[in-house]
């Protein structure tokens, strides 16, 4: 089965024929405007512009290349969308501001002043349209020494909030807020502090948070025993923690609300190109482009769904054309090094110094629809092996053939390659797999190497009016096989996937699989695959359902340390709090719940359970009633503790109990509870308890999954849940690693 890609894109007489989404998202965050919001330019205008201002590099060299000319090949593949480069580029080449790369580095000294430098070359980066990573694992633990004032020191986690603050009121580039990456690791003495620091939804808004983990912590984990805690101001050990019970911490608040990934700071060393020049200690936001301190990278994506050809009904590869791109896209990449402003001396030495790209792709969704081939198969992953590693190897080559005649990288004798002359690499690192945020729906095309979304969604519109949109390859697979009908596309958007529609040929259903129908062992194994052939990282999201388990998270981050991911990053569909249905909602039949105004009456007899729990306070017994195989109310009592934390107890059982009568889910008193934080946390069987309410919010989810029980004892079916976006209230989908709003291109990390 083959699907031919629909030309939405198409030039005609010099103009671009562009979707009316493409169109709205370039006039929107791309385009260039006046002060008073009017446009000063098209889309043809905003590409010609980006191919001129890089081909001026083309000056600099004795390449022999007109730049004239030069700017003619970018402008075709960029307009042909078949090659686009980060947002930045698109945004600034050509402009006063000039910044043209995504991704930044910075380092935090362990002194005022160093912390609040990088405040402020933070504040600077975000202005210019960047994004930043940061580790925090200088500094030094909360409550210790400060010897200058003989007071204590706050910890990383509340100079991070400094950071946050800052990022809140710095507008990136005229176009979306800053975003961060925050990084500690595993050994540092607040780890466990850091781990549940965005237990709140609310908390540190504009970061993502990973812990750098180490191959001794994997490795006590297995062994089940503890591991040291240094302090980074003396390399002194400074306590000891169980390895196995710090994991189960860092698991479960991942599964709780998709916070921290993790990252694999050996893994992630040992391809350091450059180990001379020091360690790499975190990444930019979306985790994929590990850096040294005061680094930066741009960052450029080949659209795969632009190299399929059919032949003979068959669809193929087009190598040819994609060892084009390849070749046409490193040469721009390079010039962006020359072209961009940096905002610091410090990182225009350090990007000069080894000049590295970052080239990826996009489309890889719709390549496999087009060629036939299931996402969740060993062939989509032998498909993703042999295209990444043509890529790479091209790159590679493209970055040797410019050494010859621009010569290598200056810090090329501080790296681990080397060689003559004519085998040097222009650049230290070539690719990387970035999230494509805004530029796949400019190309029209899948975000990155994830899995499609949804087949179909209802868009709902400004004036309220709600447009069904379905995914064109499917939509003209669904034509040409005679099953199409308006009527099935929207029943389709009740989900999003087809997996269980019965009336749809089987062939079809393999094929055309959702990111929710893909287990997440095939997430992590096409990741893997990916970085097999990436010098840098991946950027890519596990999916799992609303019902998965830590059990189930646990085993995708043994599976992606196993098979030598960089880190890895899941969501469990549903686990933030305000969201909204990413399909259309589904009406049922079953008799809605009382209003929430209406309280039920208890009956004389209920039957119920209950459970004993460690706290920090005591021991805690939980008791449930259950009415209808649903939870009707919850008695608390805390053994062994003073009266004021009897009464408190008391008060939240009473709470939680109006809730319930009230016909709130529990999934949603869940995630009100759950996390909260208390001032005597325990370690015990299942993770580490936070408090009171924690406890009870762990009895309860343990009891009923994080959704409301039926009498069946069935689990609620996965809902393809997702954020609101905040700026046109369409839904957000977790995927490469960041949130992306499919309707408006609104993306939190750029």
């Amino acid at each position: 089965m083959a699907v031919e890609a629909e030309e939405t894109n198409m030039k005609e007489n010099g103009k671009l024929n562009i979707s009316g989404n493409t169109r709205t998202v370039l006039e929107r965050r791309y385009l260039r405007k006046a002060l008073d919001g009017t446009l000063q330019e098209t889309p043809e205008g905003l590409f010609r512009r980006v191919a001129t201002h890089i081909a001026e590099a083309e000056g600099f060299y004795e390449d022999g290349l007109d730049p004239s000319a030069v700017a003619d090949a970018f402008y075709g593949v960029m307009t042909d969308f078949r090659f686009l480069p980060n947002s930045p580029t698109l945004m600034n080449a050509g402009n006063e501001l000039g910044q043209l790369a995504a991704c930044f580095v910075l380092p935090v000294d362990d002194s005022l002043d160093g912390i609040f430098d990088a405040v402020k070359n933070a504040a600077l980066i975000h202005k210019s349209g960047g994004g930043t990573g940061f580790s925090f694992s200088r500094l030094r633990a909360k409550d210790c020494r400060v010897g200058s004032t003989g007071g204590v020191a706050s910890g990383p986690v509340s100079f991070m909030k400094i950071f946050n603050t800052a990022t809140e009121q710095v507008k990136q580039g005229g176009t979306r807020r800053g975003a961060n990456m925050a990084i500690l690791r595993v050994d540092h003495p607040d780890v466990l502090e850091f781990i549940q620091c965005k237990s709140d939804n609310e908390a540190l808004n504009n970061f993502n948070i990973s812990v750098g983990v180490t191959d001794a912590f994997m490795q006590a984990v297995r062994e089940g025993g503890d591991y040291d805690l240094i302090d980074p101001r003396n390399g002194e050990t400074r306590g000891s923690l169980n390895a196995r019970e710090v994991y189960e911490t860092l698991i479960h608040q991942a599964w709780f609300n998709g916070d921290p990934g993790i990252i694999f700071l050996d893994r992630i060393n040992r391809d350091n190109p450059t180990p001379a020049l020091g360690e790499i200690e975190s990444t930019n936001p979306c985790g994929e482009q590990p850096l040294l301190p005061m680094e930066a990278c741009n960052l450029g994506s080949i659209n795969l769904s632009k190299c399929v050809v059919t032949d003979g009904g068959k669809a193929r590869i087009d190598f040819d054309s994609l060892k084009e791109i390849v070749w046409l896209a490193v040469r721009f990449l390079d010039d962006t090094i020359e072209m961009s402003r940096y905002p610091l001396d410090e990182i225009d030495q350090m990007v000069k110094g080894n000049r590295k790209i970052g080239l990826g792709v996009m489309g890889f969704a719709d390549l496999l629809y087009m060629m036939g081939v299931p996402y969740n198969s060993d062939e989509a992953v032998g498909l993703a092996e042999k295209v990444m590693g043509f890529v790479q190897t091209e790159a590679h080559e493209a970055s040797r053939h410019l050494a010859v005649s621009r010569g290598p990288f200056p810090n090329i004798g501080k790296s681990v390659f080397k060689g003559d002359e004519n085998r040097a690499y222009r650049n230290a690192t070539c690719t990387t797999i970035a999230p494509t945020g805004t530029l796949s729906i400019l190309a029209g095309c899948s975000s990155g190497i994830e899995p499609v979304f949804a087949l179909s969604y209802v868009r709902r519109v400004m004036d309220g009016d709600e447009l069904l949109e379905v995914n064109p390859l499917f939509e003209t697979m669904a034509k040409e096989r005679g099953f199409y009908s308006k009527a099935l596309m929207a029943r389709i958007a009740e989900t999003g996937t087809i997996a269980h529609m019965e009336e749809i040929p089987e062939d079809v259903r393999r094929v055309f699989v959702t990111a929710h129908d893909v287990s997440p062992e095939w997430h992590v194994r096409m990741q893997a695959a990916f970085q097999n052939h990436t010098d840098n990282a991946v950027s890519k999201t596990v999916n799992l359902p609303r019902e998965a388990t830590a059990d189930d998270v646990q085993s995708i981050y043994d599976m992606a340390f196993d098979l030598c991911c960089k880190g890895v990053t899941i969501y469990r569909d549903g686990s933030k709090q305000n969201q909204v249905l990413s399909v259309a909602e589904k009406k049922t039949e079953e008799a809605p719940e009382a209003p929430l105004h209406q309280v039920r009456e208890r009956p004389e007899i209920l039957e119920g359970f209950t459970s004993k729990i460690t706290t920090g306070m005591g021991q805690l017994y939980i008791t449930v009633t259950e009415m209808d195989g649903r939870p009707f109310e919850v008695f608390a009592t805390i053994g062994k503790s003073g009266k004021s934390t009897t009464a408190k107890t008391e008060a939240i059982g009473r709470l939680i109990s109006l809730a319930l009568r009230a016909g709130v889910d529990v999934s949603e008193i869940i995630n009100q509870v759950k996390g909260i934080g208390g001032e005597h946390a325990v370690f015990q069987k299942g993770g580490r308890v936070l408090s009171i309410p924690d406890a009870i919010g762990r009895v309860l989810e343990k009891r009923y999954g994080n959704g409301t029980a039926t009498p069946n004892g069935k689990k609620n079916a996965a809902s393809l849940k997702g954020d609101a976006c905040p700026e046109c209230g369409g839904t957000v989908a977790h995927e490469e690693g960041c949130m992306k709003c499919h309707l408006c291109g609104y993306t939190k990390c750029g």
